[in-house]
């Protein structure tokens, strides 16, 4: 069984591109707190790379921003690709399935003002703001 979930802030504004096929690719880290540490020394985190796709994808640019608390739901997914200098590198990520707002609804004039901030350019999909979770 391969299942992941999390709760952490986003660390910096998502990244969205398209790939050859006209596949939206979402990119962004999140950072999650670990829950001890040893006395007398500073609390630890974790930032775990995210990537979802398609209207997801389009989603998580649109209305996650830095700093937000969100809930991502998917699966741990290795790769492995070689640079031009012909250096192999290795990541693990997390496939995104499902994203969820996890911190307190902004209020609704902040919230269209910072949603329409973080579209820039990639704003080609319309959502409906009744099917949005808040």
């Amino acid at each position: 069984m391969n299942k992941w979930i999390g709760l952490g802030r986003l660390t910096k504004e998502p990244d969205l591109k398209y790939s050859n096929n006209n596949v939206a690719i979402c990119k962004f880290t999140i950072a999650i707190d670990r829950k001890y540490t040893k006395q007398g020394e500073e609390k630890q985190t974790d930032f775990i790379p995210i990537v979802t796709f398609n209207k997801l994808a389009e989603f998580c640019r649109k209305y996650f921003m830095k700093g937000r608390q969100v809930v991502i739901v998917g699966k741990m997914q290795n790769r492995t690709w070689d640079d031009n200098e012909g250096k192999r590198h290795y990541i693990t990520e997390i496939i995104g399935d499902e994203c969820y707002f996890a911190d307190s609804k902004l209020s609704n004039s902040s919230n269209n003002n910072n949603a329409n901030e973080s579209v820039g350019n990639t704003n080609n999909i319309e959502i409906d703001e009744s099917d949005l979770p808040f």
